[in-house]
């Protein structure tokens, strides 16, 4: 096992700790602007998907002797590269960004940001960080498995579920005004 693995594997807990904090305090703001929880239902799975992902990451990693490999600095670099991209996307959406599907009927879609070039840029960094941190550490059937499920619910359930939320919110077509850029 790395030595580094469990300052990663600590440091990625308080940070999902602190986003769901963070998650809790929007959704009292959304609450008060009228906004409207989408796709409760699917919530659950994405929870599950995330924990399995801790638990087979440990596992692989503590319990089958997995070495980061020589290229380790390439998912090193990539899963920097996704929390700039995690902090950009977080603070661009500012209080609508939410663990969950939320929406205010009648408020514009954000389109700031990296949500000028990407319509889901925060799933770009949960995709990137599920397959590129266990590649870090050598453990090649969490970086498969866990990454190919994460992707497959993303765009068969939580994507279009999203998607139709917000076209919904912003006058029905998706045609609404959008928030500016910056």
């Amino acid at each position: 096992m790395s030595f580094w693995f469990p300052m990663v594997m600590a440091g990625l807990l308080l940070q999902r700790g602190a986003e769901l904090l963070l998650a809790r305090k929007h959704t009292r703001w959304i609450r008060n602007q009228g906004g409207v929880e989408v796709g409760r239902e699917h919530y659950p799975l994405l929870v599950g998907i995330h924990f399995l992902f801790f638990i087979s990451l440990t596992w692989e990693v503590t319990g089958t002797g997995s070495h980061p490999p020589a290229w380790w600095p390439v998912p090193f670099i990539l899963f920097l590269a996704a929390q700039g991209l995690r902090i950009w996307s977080i603070h661009s959406l500012g209080p609508y960004w939410n663990t969950r599907i939320w929406v205010v009927p009648g408020h514009p879609r954000v389109v700031r940001g990296p949500y000028k070039y990407l319509s889901h840029p925060n799933y770009v960094v949960v995709v990137t960080e599920l397959l590129v941190l266990p590649l870090l550490f050598g453990a090649y059937v969490t970086a498969l498995t866990l990454s190919v499920l994460n992707l497959f619910v993303l765009l068969k359930v939580r994507i279009p579920l999203e998607e139709k939320a917000l076209a919904e919110a912003a006058g029905g077509d998706g045609s609404g005004p959008d928030f500016g850029g910056d």
